[in-house]
């Protein structure tokens, strides 16, 4: 495999972020759900990526809004205001990783189970338009 053994540890890590913070959506959000979410996400990211990588995403001049909004939104959920936090945290995402749901469709799509699914023809107009995936009309 490409990846190492600390990288391994970070995609973990960054799966189990994004469960608990699903998990905090589901439960109506939950306080320290979000937060361990957000905690595990960071970490992961961090182990993934690397540190000086991770300091240049976050801090990339187009990127600023999305910094910023997500920082706001992890604050305001550890002082317990968990819905405006995620709401503001989500644009934040949204300003963040916006680039990459067309790379996470395209994976999905890959799957065996979930693949057919999002590329049926109900469902797949929808999820391209979301992803921001361009098709050319012929």
């Amino acid at each position: 495999m490409w990846l190492t053994d600390i990288q391994k540890i970070g995609v973990g890590l960054t799966a189990a972020g994004c469960l608990f913070l699903l998990l905090g959506v589901l439960t109506l959000f939950d306080t320290a759900l979000l937060a361990f979410g957000n905690i595990l996400f960071l970490a992961g990211l961090v182990l993934v990526i690397g540190h000086k990588r991770t300091l240049y995403f976050f801090s990339r001049r187009q990127k600023i809004r999305g910094t910023i909004c997500f920082a706001t939104g992890i604050l305001l959920i550890l002082m317990r205001r968990p819905i405006t936090g995620f709401i503001i945290e989500f644009c934040g995402i949204l300003g963040l990783f916006g680039d990459f749901f067309s790379v996470i469709v395209a994976f999905l799509r890959s799957l065996p189970f979930i693949g057919p699914v999002l590329s049926s023809p109900y469902i797949a107009p929808t999820i391209d338009r979301l992803a921001g995936i361009r098709i050319l009309p012929i």
